[in-house]
């Protein structure tokens, strides 16, 4: 009987010690890294391609996909040397169930285990649009569908059309020009220009709402909405930020003494695409809604996108008795009180002619 008990037990020692073996094995197989290298070939010229926000290699998981099939995916590519072990690790640790879809990065010294952890976590990469003040509602869509991240559903064959979609979409009857907030946006793949969109309005009318209820008393607007056409002018008109609450406070007296504001910004937005970047006399006499060296008042709706700083302006201008202002081509204005020293500052700063 003892060589049985021996046989025995020698059979124990050894299933014992391979299954230690395949344990200390398996255990380096999932923390083991990943094979990165089998993407390069694929990725190196894509990694740089999006305003340079990956650093590594990124993986794209598309709703619907099975663990299985990711880690299979992952093996024929490369990337996994052991895909039997990920997948029994994933299934003890019951992670195989939990995985999110989405774009992760994958970088150096990633393995199986953090890999998984990461996609359990839906830790995706996040990106960025941005949209600077001052620009056209026009420009900053262009920038979200340039966005090769985002999902364009936005699509409209004529200006009018454009208009009516957006207005549905920002729940509005005004023209949507101005009514959302220049700033940088976070974002994940897949993000509809829609939704950027919607949360850019929403960001607007909350910063709008908070620049209105600590306004100064007496200014010249009945509704939030004139303070933003006011803010979107004194946006395009300021070359220093210093600035914004002098330029206000010149436009808002000229509307308190019924004054037309004389603005170039507001002509070229009536112009549209017939400007040609050279602001003519005739231009200045062609009749627009929005030419306010020929009408009175405020032009119908903002002419860009006015952050912060600028709405802010618009509700707490200047107290000086400034009604006019000049360019001194450094970026700079030379504000004025009476029309004679406008006059002189004009021949001085733009004719250049010294008295």
């Amino acid at each position: 009987m003892l060589p049985d008990k021996k046989r025995v037990l020698l059979w124990v020692y050894i299933v014992l010690a391979c299954s230690i073996l395949r344990g200390i094995f398996f255990l380096q197989h999932i923390n083991a890294p990943l094979q990165l290298d089998a993407f390069q070939s694929q990725q190196s010229s894509e990694n740089n391609s999006v305003n340079g926000e990956l650093d590594g290699y990124s993986l794209v998981i598309e709703p619907g996909t099975s663990f299985t099939g990711l880690i299979n995916r992952l093996a024929a590519e490369g990337i996994l040397e052991h895909p039997f072990d990920v997948r029994l690790y994933g299934r003890i640790s019951g992670l195989s169930s939990s995985i999110k879809a989405g774009d992760y990065r994958l970088s150096a010294g990633m393995t199986p285990r953090t890999l998984l952890e990461k996609l359990v976590k839906g830790d995706v990469i996040i990106y960025q649009v941005v949209l600077l003040e001052g620009w056209t509602l026009a420009q900053a869509l262009a920038a979200i569908q340039a966005h090769p991240m985002i999902t364009s559903t936005l699509e409209a064959a004529s200006p009018e059309q454009r208009r009516s979609q957006l207005q549905e979409l920002l729940q509005t009857d005004k023209y949507p020009e101005g009514l959302i907030f220049p700033d940088t946006y976070n974002f994940r793949r897949g993000t509809s220009d829609r939704d950027l969109l919607l949360r850019a309005a929403t960001t607007m009318q909350n910063v709008l709402a908070e620049e209105w209820e600590g306004r100064d008393v007496g200014l010249p607007y009945s509704e939030p909405y004139e303070a933003l056409i006011m803010a979107s002018i004194i946006e395009k008109e300021t070359g220093l930020a210093s600035e914004r609450a002098q330029i206000a406070g010149v436009f808002i007296r000229r509307l308190q003494q019924r004054m037309r504001l004389q603005t170039d910004p507001t002509v070229i937005y009536g112009l549209g695409d017939s400007y040609d970047g050279d602001l003519t006399r005739t231009d200045l006499r062609t009749a627009s809604p929005y030419n306010t060296y020929m009408n009175s008042g405020l032009t119908p709706t903002p002419i860009a996108l006015p952050g912060r700083e600028a709405i802010s302006a618009s509700l707490h201008p200047d107290q000086s008795d400034t009604l006019y202002f000049v360019a001194r081509g450094d970026g700079s204005h030379y504000f004025s009180s009476t029309l004679e020293e406008h006059q002189q500052a004009v021949r001085q700063y733009q004719l250049g002619i010294s008295e």
